[in-house]
């Protein structure tokens, strides 16, 4: 059977190069087609090739749209996996339960169709495998999924009433060599378009455009087949093809991506280009780009929408290289298979460095010990070449290709080896990245998935423990490293963004990384009462399944940037500030690799208890790339306001561009101004006074028999009791392959998620032991917080006193026992009604925060409505944390135009979140749809947050910022407002 045979195809034309226009005809066959699934690779027979074939008479057809994917479109069902196959490995060989689309298209040819020449009809995209006909005569058949397949058709095309038929299998051998971690999605899901190709058109060309940095020119040479001549009218050329001419130029840079329009014209075709000259190099073991070092800010992108799964249309491409210019992201890693063309374009045009990678992974070998892996079986070294001769000829005149990736998670083998010999023969300019094999004989590049932290540093050194092979050491050692995939951002996270990007800006051989991934693959649903969610491995029926282990994405599946892209946003801004060396004075670093910062404006502000009270511009030299200036700060405004003072110092851009307009934030830092201390109103102390079953205190009534508050300045309250549980995110549960304890598992365990709490006293006391009176007498509250068997638990003592108009809680915790792992969380938790709803605060802002993971957390005065507070993983997690809180208000009415509770930050700041629902039904949700509002707004006052990490995938959380169980004490002032 042809799907099942090594060879990846028979009948298609050469690979050539991508363009995405010229003077000849082309005809798009987008559209609606005919479609029948059948559950065999058999199919139902090859009638519907005929052109007197009607699908209409045929119960068994419908329609789809092409491109597309028909699983997405009613047609079975979409399936996830990370490594292991859907099918039983057994290679070449696939399952006779193989799922196959029949696909029928009539078109006409256009009236104006020239007469001359060849058609040519092209595929960019079939998941996994092809066999076409057209006008009932077989044109061929093809693998590799995520590449063109083109085929002559000249002589069979009629002016009207062509069928073309393709039928398209599921599983194939090509499917051994397309184990990406995502859903397994089959169809003809990019576009199908018929080209005209006149005597005497473009076969390939190839552009080389290099830089030479030392003399500011770059060199031009355009090999095409036929010979033709190359026009580049802003710098004066009028060449032949195949001539080189060097002129001065402006290099081309993810930073500044110049671009110089030019034409190529052959005596059948004119096409045109857009040209960018740059260079890279490996130099004294660093990558360089037109001579200088660059450090990548980068992502892994799947390509992925939440309706259309790998079917993207071109605003979506753009929508994505917008976000990530926006979000300081310079670098794209085309996890793992190369993009649609045209993303590649938009690189181009608005700047991304872009490690090309060829569609291979044959990840689910490893749980074989990588036996009968196909990249090291000289049968399929074919099929291995010809995806990187696919990938290579394509995308070959990008100059935002910097680097060719031969593939992702293969184990080591032969056939790899043939690949990079093969694209360093044919493209010397770039060299070739691979990660999986840890001697690196294919790479030029050192790179790494997920090392910690402690290990860049050692890599950084040049210190990393050596291979045992003294030459394949020496290499690696003189290599510059990356970390092709880190920071996993799965759920909640990913934290220890800082200390990593600190890493990579000491040592000048760690050349930065690409976060996994871009966005989350969940798939759009609806309950059965209409109710939306993000669907994920496991809700589609599959047998076997990775669960929401494929979303783990900067972005949610609507593209809305999660809080993990804004805190990468702020850890990798490319302009630092901070305090300067004197008082009044902000320090300005460029962190560009090669732009000024002539291009950006700076703004300063002054707030005092997060209101602005001044702004003005800030004067700052277009320093260069890697160096920095002391700004003095004007002279702080007169005001008559007391609390916090601070600056706030931005840099904007200057001018519009093509993915931001004038005034977009691109970096930002805080530094405390002198401030006038707010004064807190000196109430009169009150004593408590026991009324029947309650206990008043103040504004407070407490239950004299739990000793817990009952309501405050007639505030109905639920609380506030210790609270150390919070629904781990998919980081706290980490990856079942981690040696390191994963501690949203031990949590459970030890029934963190279940504690009980005892009441072991209430206490009215007073210096003289009795009842009311005022001085420091108050309420005594004694606990012991503890899960079911085992003898771990908390002390806790609530001590509280009072002014007429407030109370003030202060809280010491005492561990018991031999804690084994962090606490999730130490503070408190209390309920309100559900019409307080509308919460203000001044601390961190405006988005959630955790102790690492709190960069982009800007201080000042923050207002939202408690749903606007919860971020929605899409599966539920712990979330909406606010860090840093001086003070909180949760009120009723529109936008909080009603009275509420306030919450006052004592001894320290403290850590706020508001929910609708406590965090063990947060933890039950499998979906957002599962969360259900209550009656009670939850709010947790918390002293300490356990961090964040990346142990999904990658590290745990840094020993700074875990959460040790140890004794505490905090304290908080409660008031109506």
């Amino acid at each position: 059977m042809y799907h099942e045979d090594v060879t990846p195809s028979r009948g298609t034309l050469p690979a050539r190069a991508w363009y995405a226009d010229s003077d000849a005809g082309r005809l798009s066959l987008n559209g609606t087609w005919a479609f029948r699934l059948y559950p065999t690779a058999a199919g139902g027979g090859e009638e519907f090739v005929r052109r007197d074939f009607e699908p209409s008479a045929d119960a068994g057809w419908s329609e789809i749209t092409v491109p597309g994917h028909w699983v997405l479109q009613g047609h079975g069902a979409p399936a996830y996996t990370n490594v292991a196959y859907p099918f039983p490995v057994d290679p070449p060989r696939v399952p006779t339960e193989n799922p196959t689309g029949d696909h029928r298209l009539v078109f006409d040819l256009p009236g104006d169709r020239p007469a001359d020449g060849e058609c040519v009809l092209r595929f960019e995209g079939v998941d996994s495998c092809a066999r076409v006909w057209l006008n009932g005569e077989e044109l061929g058949a093809f693998q590799g999924s995520r590449l063109p397949h083109e085929f002559a058709v000249g002589r069979l095309l009629r002016p009207r009433g062509n069928v073309l038929a393709v039928r398209v299998h599921q599983w194939s051998a090509g499917s051994y060599l397309e184990d990406q971690d995502m859903w397994w999605l089959p169809g003809v899901f990019r576009e199908v378009t018929l080209l005209h190709r006149p005597a005497g058109s473009v076969a390939d060309f190839s552009v080389h455009a290099s830089y030479d940095h030392r003399t500011g020119t770059g060199t031009l040479r355009v090999d095409c087949e036929p010979g033709g001549r190359i026009t580049v009218p802003e710098l004066g050329l009028d060449l032949a093809t195949g001539k080189s001419a060097t002129v001065p130029v402006e290099p081309w840079s993810a930073e500044v991506p110049r671009l110089y329009d030019a034409r190529l014209v052959t005596d059948g075709e004119t096409v045109p280009l857009r040209v960018g000259f740059r260079t890279v190099a490996i130099e004294d073991g660093v990558l360089k780009v037109n001579g200088r070092r660059v450090l990548f800010r980068g992502v892994n992108r799947h390509e992925f929408h939440p309706e259309s799964g790998r079917t993207l249309d071109p605003e979506t491409m753009r929508r994505d290289v917008v976000l990530m210019k926006r979000h300081n992201v310079n670098a794209v890693r085309t996890s793992h298979y190369p993009p649609h063309p045209a993303f590649l374009d938009l690189c181009d045009e608005l700047g991304l460095w872009v490690i090309d990678e060829c569609d291979l992974e044959t990840h689910g070998f490893v749980d074989l010990g990588w036996r009968d892996n196909p990249v090291d079986d000289d049968r399929w070294t074919p099929a291995l070449l010809d995806r990187a001769r696919r990938m290579v000829e394509r995308d070959k005149n990008h100059p935002s290709v910097i680097v060719w990736s031969l593939g992702n998670e293969c184990g080591g083998g032969r056939g790899l080896g043939a690949m990079a010999r093969w694209i360093r023969e044919r493209d010397p300019s770039r060299p070739v990245h691979y990660e999986n094999d840890p001697a690196y004989p294919d790479s030029d590049l050192y790179s790494r998935m997920y090392a910690p932290h402690e290990e860049v540093e050692l890599i950084g050194r040049r210190a990393e423990p050596p291979l045992e092979d003294p030459e394949a050491d020496a290499r690696r050692r003189a290599m510059p490293f990356v970390l092709c995939e880190y920071a996993h951002a799965m759920g909640n996270g990913p934290g220890g963004l800082s200390e990593y990007q600190r890493l990579f800006e000491r040592y000048e051989r760690c050349q930065g990384g690409f976060v996994w991934e871009w966005i989350d693959h969940g798939l759009a649903r609806r309950t059965a009462d209409g109710r939306p969610y993000f669907a994920y491995g496991g809700d589609f029926g599959e047998e076997l399944h990775d669960g929401n282990f494929v979303c783990d994405g900067l972005l949610f599946p609507d593209r809305t940037p999660s809080p993990g892209l804004v805190e990468y946003k702020k850890v990798i801004e490319p302009v630092r500030i901070e305090g300067g060396g004197t008082a009044g004075a902000v320090r300005v670093v460029n962190l560009h690799d090669v732009a000024d910062l002539s291009h950006l404006a700076f703004t300063w502000t002054h707030e005092v208890e997060g209101e602005p009270i001044a702004d003005g511009a800030l004067t700052v030299p277009p320093l260069g790339p890697g160096e920095s200036a002391e700004v003095e700060l004007p002279d702080p405004p007169r005001t008559d306001r007391t609390g916090e003072a601070w600056w706030t110092v931005r840099a904007v851009l200057a001018h519009d561009t093509a993915w931001a307009e004038r005034g977009h934030p691109v970096a930002w830092g805080q530094l405390p101004a002198a401030s006038l201390p707010r004064p807190r109103p000196a109430g009169a102390p009150v004593g408590p006074r026991r009324d029947a079953e309650r206990i008043v205190l103040g504004p407070a009534v407490f239950d004299a028999g739990t000793g817990l508050l009952a309501s405050l300045g007639g505030i109905p309250l639920t609380g506030p009791r210790l609270d150390v549980w919070r629904a781990p995110t998919d980081n706290d549960n980490g990856a079942p392959w981690q040696p390191d304890p994963r501690h949203g598992l031990l949590w459970r365990e030890l029934g963190l998620h279940r504690m009980r709490h005892r009441l072991d006293a209430v206490e009215i006391d007073g210096t003289d032991g009795s009842e009311g009176g005022t001085g420091d007498r108050g309420l005594t509250v004694r606990t012991r917080v503890a899960p079911a068997a085992t003898d771990l638990g908390l002390r806790a003592v609530h001590r509280w006193t009072a002014t007429e108009d407030a109370v003030r809680l202060e809280v010491s915790v005492e561990p018991e026992g031999d804690w084994p792992c962090p606490l999730p969380r130490l503070g408190v938790r209390l309920g309100l009604p559900a019409r307080y709803g509308y919460a203000r605060w001044f601390g961190g802002g405006p988005g959630e925060a955790y102790p690492d993971t709190r960069a982009a957390a800007l201080t000042g005065r923050w207002e939202a409505s408690v749903d606007d507070l919860q971020t929605p993983y899409v599966r539920p997690q712990e979330n909406g944390a606010r860090v840093d809180v001086r003070w909180a208000e949760l009120r009723e009415g529109e936008r909080g135009s009603g009275g509420g509770l306030r919450v006052e930050a004592d001894s320290a700041p403290f850590w706020f979140t508001a929910r609708r629902w406590t965090g063990e039904q947060l933890d039950a949700a499998a979906h957002t749809c599962d969360l259900v509002p209550g009656d009670t707004v939850w709010v947790n006052l918390d002293h300490a947050l356990h961090g964040i990490g990346s142990r999904s995938c990658g590290p745990g959380v840094l020993p700074e910022h875990r959460l040790r169980a140890a004794p505490a004490r905090f304290s908080l002032v409660l008031s109506a407002v």
